[in-house]
């Protein structure tokens, strides 16, 4: 395959600008981030995107849609001018706001208005946003917490590479923490740990480091150098070396 050489050494940041706005600390545990993207082609440009399990209300030239975690990646084809201004919900929140398992919406995209219902604003700020979001703000629940609590410990802690040990700092049992994520973040934690330790592969190609594979996947609790790189491959699309061309 001949690849698109602006998706090469970073000649993509040419094209593209990503703004990353910052939560109101009420709707911070609510709203992991904010996030807008904006790109100019000539020519149509294929996007790799390989998401955390977050669930996104996404707004784009005045339509709404909102995006459940996905398992692995997809590419979007980015054509011409355009803009999107996106919410990434705190993995384990949404089941309130969707009223419904998140599972449900696993690698589903929505009408944002089957879930927010018709006064959801279009094409709005984060100000605009804010103030949607903020009278509708769900009651606490206690097993959305637990599911907070779990995805923060995956992504706080590189050397949680196993459900089981995940569940014993929990202090559930393994089939209740499946049963929590499939309810509250829409994944299961097996797959929620695998993306997150993935993410210390991706941050050393992007810095351009020379990656002992063998180490680093007995680092990451893989029985071996091939078994990281099928993961790897699996989840991003594509092999280590093509991803670490980007950077």
């Amino acid at each position: 395959m001949v690849r698109d050489v602006r998706g090469l050494a970073g000649a993509w940041a040419e094209h593209q600008r990503h703004d990353f706005p910052t939560p109101s600390p009420d709707l911070a545990p609510y709203v992991e981030r904010y996030w807008v993207v904006s790109w100019r082609y000539d020519q149509p440009y294929r996007q790799l995107v390989v998401p955390y399990p977050n669930v996104h209300l996404t707004f784009r030239a005045g339509a709404a849609s909102v995006q459940g975690a996905r398992g692995g990646h997809q590419v979007k084809v980015l054509r011409g001018e355009g803009r999107v201004f996106g919410v990434a919900f705190r993995p384990g929140v949404f089941r309130a706001f969707l009223g419904a398992p998140v599972r449900t919406i696993t690698d589903r995209v929505l009408d944002a208005e089957r879930v927010f219902g018709p006064e959801l604003p279009r094409d709005p700020g984060v100000a605009e946003v804010e103030g949607f979001l903020r009278a509708r703000l769900p009651a606490p629940d206690p097993a959305a917490g637990q599911a907070v609590e779990a995805v923060a410990r995956i992504a706080a802690h590189p050397a949680l590479t196993r459900v089981e040990a995940l569940a014993r700092e929990l202090g559930v049992g393994v089939r209740h923490l499946q049963r929590l994520f499939a309810e509250h973040v829409g994944l299961s934690p097996k797959r929620v740990i695998r993306r997150y330790r993935l993410r210390e592969v991706t941050r050393r190609l992007e810095r351009g480091e020379r990656v002992a594979w063998a180490a680093l996947a007995a680092e990451l609790g893989y029985v071996d150098q091939s078994h990281l790189v099928r993961d790897f491959r699996k989840v991003f699309g594509e092999p280590p070396a093509w991803y670490a061309g980007r950077y």
